[in-house]
């Protein structure tokens, strides 16, 4: 298994940067047979916050591209189940994504809630508002 930076799943996904899109495409393309790329819960939240600040990437297009790197049979991640529950709460909910895998952790860990003082996440039951 090799490792994941954010870097490496942006150009693979924007393809904006031909020489290192390529190179990414070539590695990510060629593990399907013979290797699996572990991606952290770190690089998934930097990954969707490049695409949403860096590229003006709506949720439009970040949720299928989640779904996309969740599906993928080479990828393997911290807490798999964890992380579809974020995306999930992302996509029906207010906050970002990181905001609400930071909720499903704790909720994991058997916080009651997560006290925050963003009042975007007042509706999720992960969360407590200050």
């Amino acid at each position: 298994m090799i490792g994941l930076d954010t870097n490496v799943l942006v150009r693979y996904l924007v393809q904006d940067h031909p020489t290192q899109a390529s190179k990414a495409t070539q590695i990510i393309e060629k593990g399907e047979e013979e290797a699996s790329f572990y991606i952290t819960s770190v690089v998934l939240c930097e990954l969707v916050w490049v695409m949403e600040s860096a590229y003006g990437y709506g949720q439009d297009l970040v949720v299928p591209a989640l779904e996309q790197i969740l599906r993928t049979g080479q990828f393997r991640f911290e807490d798999k189940d964890l992380l579809w529950q974020a995306l999930t709460d992302y996509r029906t909910g207010k906050g970002d994504f990181s905001d609400h895998l930071i909720g499903r952790i704790g909720a994991r860990a058997g916080c009651l809630r997560t006290l925050t003082f963003d009042r975007s996440l007042r509706r999720s039951p992960n969360f407590g508002i200050l």
